[in-house]
């Protein structure tokens, strides 16, 4: 069976690029489809991203374009074959696995899953506009940045995430409004009583956003009150979505064992789905932690896991 590839990796973010890595050193030769549209773009939700200041080694920051083509590079280096195509349908029924594209298929011992997640988005009039010029999806991400620093900003979600977002850019703007479109918050009890008792953080109920306010940068916000109807602006300098992501795993659905949002599930200390020999790495199953940082780390045991599978199956030499 020499036209079947050791190991095929779906996506190409950090995740999936360290899985390349690893798997390219340890004389797997694997295959990766980068994917072009599904998730966005080849190289993940970095390409979308402009400072990164919070990957190691890179202590003036990066660009997040940058740093994905240096991953590549790397991938590239050690003799993964790529293609920038989407999977636009896979097999995972039968060993082996089958992976197609519009342009090929291909046969496959072993599968590594890095489609990552798509943060949702609410399509006001400005947003692609002002989106990475004062709108992020991640305040862990870019909240640091200087153009954020002692300014209001603004938090649009009323989830766990949404506080903790809030919470963490409370160390940085000089205020911050969460933009809730209830009365009441559905974030866990103990994040509640976090977010009423931070000072520099205000609530504004049964609100949303209408459009981001600025010509370069974000400079303000406008808001309706869904009850009222009252529209006012606020003077913001930032606009964070934390309204949740979603997961690309569209193609893998009826497949694998996937969560109630659609988060591929994976066995507990390892990064194994419920099909043996297909491993999954990177946002695509992690909703807590979303860092290139993390998904590079699962990238790297996924490798180091689908390489013993191999071996323990006698699969490869």
């Amino acid at each position: 069976m020499n036209d079947v590839k050791n190991v095929v990796i779906v996506g190409s973010g950090p995740a999936g690029h360290t899985a390349a890595i690893y798997a390219a050193r340890a004389n797997l030769k694997p295959f990766m489809f980068e994917g072009y549209m599904l998730g966005g773009s080849a190289g993940g939700q970095l390409t979308t991203t402009t400072d990164v200041e919070n990957y190691p080694g890179f202590p003036e920051g990066v660009e997040g374009p940058e740093l994905m083509q240096l991953f590549r590079k790397q991938s590239e280096r050690f003799g993964t074959e790529m293609v920038q195509e989407d999977v636009v349908e896979i097999d995972l029924n039968k060993s082996p696995f089958s992976i197609k594209s519009e342009n090929r298929e291909i046969k496959a011992h072993s599968v590594i899953i890095s489609t990552g997640a798509t943060a949702k988005r609410m399509g006001i009039p400005n947003e692609e506009k002002m989106w990475n010029n004062g709108m992020s999806a991640c305040a862990v991400c870019d909240g640091a940045l200087p153009m954020f620093r002692n300014q209001p900003l603004m938090v649009i979600g009323g989830g766990d995430t949404a506080v903790e977002e809030a919470s963490y850019l409370t160390k940085f703007g000089s205020m911050v409004y969460m933009v809730h479109r209830r009365d009441a918050l559905r974030a866990s009890k103990i994040m509640q009583e976090r977010a009423f008792k931070n000072p520099k953080l205000e609530i504004i109920w049964d609100s949303v956003l209408d459009d981001a306010i600025g010509e370069e940068y974000v400079t303000g916000a406008k808001i309706t009150n869904i009850k009222t109807k009252e529209t006012r602006e606020l003077e913001v300098a930032g606009i964070f979505y934390a309204i949740g992501h979603t997961p690309n795993t569209g193609i893998f659905n009826g497949q694998l064992d996937l969560d109630n949002s659609g988060y591929i599930r994976i066995k507990p200390g390892t990064q194994e789905t419920s099909i043996e020999g297909v491993f999954a790495a990177g946002d695509v199953h992690d909703h807590k932690y979303r860092q290139a940082i993390t998904a590079a780390g699962t990238g790297c045991a996924a490798a180091l896991e689908a390489e013993r599978w191999l071996a323990e199956k006698g699969l490869v030499e």
